[in-house]
C-alpha cells in the first residue's frame, strides 16, 4: 500500500471515530441518555 492511501486510511478513521466520539459527548451532555429511563408511576 503506497504511503498516500495510508495517511487517507488513517485521516478517514480519525474522522468516522471523531464523529462518533463527538455524538456520545452531545448525548451525554444534553442528558437525552438519562431520560430515555423514566422511574415508574405508582399511583396508590
Amino acid at each position: 500500500m503506497s504511503t498516500s492511501a495510508i495517511v487517507m486510511m488513517l485521516v478517514a478513521m480519525a474522522v468516522i471515530w471523531g464523529g462518533l466520539a463527538l455524538a456520545v459527548v452531545s448525548l451525554l451532555r444534553h442528558g437525552a441518555v438519562e431520560d430515555r429511563v423514566e422511574a415508574p408511576r405508582r399511583d396508590l
